[in-house]
């Protein structure tokens, strides 16, 4: 994602990066002036994190898919901020050039923008985040823009909002039909409330393509069709590490789960049979 054509020594080895040092949010409108696809990937832990931002991935969301991922609860609703800041640490801590986004949990923003700025300035106080992530447009404006009027930037999430999953009725499509009214109705509020960019979910792909078109900030797609500014996917999808039902809009990119297991499964194999520790890892 570079301002201008370059080409920069990755802080940790591993040859050279296309783009800034540090990924700001200047960079992701630069990016969309110039055409130039913006990645990103969640994490929840510094291996990962350094990891994903040694690849050059431009930005790392902590999200609240950290209670499927991490916590084992079957929704994201329980997730509390007390439980995503030390993993949002960790992250920060571990990346030196990727944007940092710290997810804001359901339950933490919702009744006004007092309580909304309260969690931003905690995440940005706690954790070394560079930016925060909230559902909802049109609903969520006030909220967007006192966190933005105290300096945070803000990634706004509209179209599928997982928090509202059940008021949704469901994981389903959002933008079909009449929905589009409103999708753009959102797309415009958060753009008017001051955010940097936007996350689409689970929108078909002309209507993602349409906010993309009417927009001044970035879009970021997941599950958007290939019509926006940029991408974003839970990486245990991405790298098969999960073993539920896989979102159509995911394309795995390896098999890690099988490579752990395997792994796993010989280690166990090893140590029962007295192969494991050989003499080599053994102190005299």
């Amino acid at each position: 994602m570079p301002e201008q054509p370059s080409e920069e020594t990755n802080p940790y080895g591993g040859g050279t990066t296309s783009g800034p040092r540090r990924v700001r949010t200047r960079h992701f409108q630069n990016a969309k002036a110039n055409g130039i696809p913006i990645t990103g990937l969640t994490s929840y832990d510094q291996l990962t994190a350094r990891i994903f931002d040694q690849a050059g991935i431009d930005f790392l969301l902590v999200g609240d898919s950290a209670g499927n991922n991490v916590f084992g609860y079957d929704t994201t609703l329980p997730v509390t901020v007390d439980e995503l800041i030390p993993l949002t640490r960790a992250v920060a801590h571990a990346a030196s050039r990727a944007l940092v986004v710290a997810d804001m949990p359901f339950g933490s923003y919702e009744t006004g923008p007092d309580e909304a700025l309260h969690t931003a300035v905690r995440f940005m106080k706690e954790t070394g985040a560079h930016a925060v992530k909230l559902e909802g447009g049109v609903r969520s404006y006030k909220q967007i823009r006192r966190i933005v009027g105290a300096g945070i930037p803000v990634m706004a999430h509209i179209g599928f909002t997982p928090q509202s999953e059940h008021g949704l009725g469901g994981h389903i499509i959002q933008g079909r039909g009449s929905g589009a009214k409103q999708l753009l109705e959102d797309a415009h509020a958060v753009q008017d409330a001051g955010a940097f960019a936007v996350v689409l979910e689970m929108v078909p792909s002309a209507i993602a393509a349409k906010v993309t078109e009417q927009l001044s900030i970035p879009t970021i797609g997941v599950g958007a069709g290939p019509d926006v500014d940029g991408q974003l996917l839970v990486w245990t999808d991405f790298a098969g590490m999960s073993d539920g039902r896989v979102p159509k809009f995911v394309r795995q990119y390896a098999d890690v789960r099988t490579v752990l297991f395997d792994a796993v499964t010989q280690y166990r194999a090893d140590v029962e049979s007295g192969v494991y520790p050989a003499p080599e890892h053994s102190y005299d």
